[in-house]
């Protein structure tokens, strides 16, 4: 029996307004914003086969947006698109999981040193404003208003780098990652010790310690991705890994 793409509970126990769609903002990519949303806060099951006419109904939309985002969201590699069997969303897996985070933590740990050397008052005033923001849904529990802002924080950090191959990089990386990250504050004493390292990585720029930035936020993003394998080793079961193959004798 197929499964449909419907929506379950959101994981914050509240209902998530749904976004109204704009006519200065073509329809297709407003679909796959929202879609996109569904898939990283866990609406929609992981590895579940999209039925157009119910996602079309629930998002009151056509299928002609809808078939549109869907591309958009193949390209992100969110959903697999196949000619015989429709459309279905990609599951997380652990490997994957742990193969992003290592490499973000390098491209993060490495953007908050450079950010560090290159931020200037304004910026940094800035930031301190979407960290103290970010801490106060924190404080009241509100778990979509703390990953909007904890995301454009971890950003902002990227962006602070200069770097605009690091930015690219990043960006690209995080079509997938995004979704991780979410599923990591879901372990209330993970999501403490998270709002703890933004602390100290906030208190790293204030010092002007590139080294210790650079420490704090490498670490704090592989403690996400051990968080997210935790998560889907709970859901899934432990990840299999294949042994290397001896080669022949010839």
């Amino acid at each position: 029996m197929e499964q449909v793409a419907g929506p379950k509970p959101a994981a914050t126990g509240a209902t998530r307004p749904r976004t109204t769609l704009s006519r200065k903002i073509p329809f297709a990519r407003q679909v796959a914003n929202t879609l996109r949303d569904m898939i990283i806060r866990g609406e929609v099951p992981p590895g579940g086969r999209i039925i157009e006419r119910a996602l079309c109904a629930q998002l009151k939309v056509s299928r002609t947006p809808l078939r549109e985002a869907l591309k958009l969201l193949e390209v992100e590699g969110l959903i697999e698109i196949s000619q015989n069997r429709g459309a279905r969303i990609m599951s997380f897996t652990q490997a994957e999981a742990r193969n992003l985070f290592e490499v973000i933590a390098g491209l993060e740990s490495l953007a908050a040193e450079l950010a560090v050397t290159r931020i200037g008052a304004t910026d940094l005033a800035l930031l301190d404003g979407m960290h103290e923001r970010m801490c106060a849904h924190y404080a009241r529990r509100e778990k979509d208003p703390y990953f909007e802002l904890n995301s454009l924080v971890h950003d902002e950090i990227v962006r602070l780098s200069g770097n605009p191959v690091l930015v690219a990089t990043h960006a690209s990386l995080m079509l997938r990652a995004r979704r991780g990250r979410y599923m990591a504050i879901l372990d209330p004493r993970r999501w403490q010790e998270s709002v703890e390292e933004h602390e100290a990585v906030m208190a790293a720029f204030h010092a002007r310690d590139p080294e210790q930035a650079r420490l704090v936020w490498r670490r704090h993003l592989l403690r996400t991705g051990e968080t997210v394998c935790d998560v889907l080793k709970r859901e899934t079961g432990p990840a299999t890994v294949e042994e290397p193959v001896a080669p022949t004798e010839a």
